[in-house]
């Protein structure tokens, strides 16, 4: 098992040092899932959400999320985005919606944490925007599904189903 990479000799916090790394094309897709009433997933499916569209919205927060990550994540590296994409699905029998979010670089270190951080904004938008009918949702199974590029090569979450 490897090591915390964000902890110096001392056991104090550091940001991890990038400088050695080769540039390279990285990728990482997160997803996660909000359950709520089925009264609520209708209402966001037909528009009648009251504070407008709903997932227009969300998809928004999310890709503004992963441009900001390392101001919310205190010991991430700024990362210039080169694409970032989000997609929505949902299930009526579940009443759930589940977010993807791709978040791509070249670069010397991943994007996985802009992809996790977009993914729960954008759930969180979600929720905020339909509060007012359902203060019930809950956000969960947030996680990284794949992430390729850099030293450690490409790596599937094993059963990622994605959404």
């Amino acid at each position: 098992m490897s090591e915390f990479t964000h902890f110096d000799e001392r056991g104090r916090a550091v940001m991890v040092d990038v400088a050695g790394k080769d540039d390279t094309r990285r990728v990482a897709v997160a997803s996660g899932r909000i359950h709520m009433l089925p009264d609520t997933l209708a209402r966001i499916l037909e528009g009648q959400a009251a504070k407008g569209d709903v997932l227009g919205i969300a998809r928004i927060a999310a890709i503004q999320a992963t441009k900001r990550t390392a101001e919310l994540i205190p010991l991430c590296h700024p990362i210039a985005l080169t694409k970032v994409g989000v997609e929505f699905s949902h299930d009526s029998a579940g009443s759930w919606i589940a977010c993807a979010v791709t978040a791509e670089t070249v670069g010397k270190t991943g994007v996985e944490m802009e992809a996790l951080t977009g993914v729960s904004v954008a759930l969180l938008t979600i929720y905020d925007m339909c509060k007012a009918v359902d203060r019930g949702m809950t956000i969960g199974d947030i996680r990284l599904l794949e992430k390729q590029g850099g030293r450690s090569g490409h790596w599937r979450a094993p059963s990622a189903e994605g959404v």
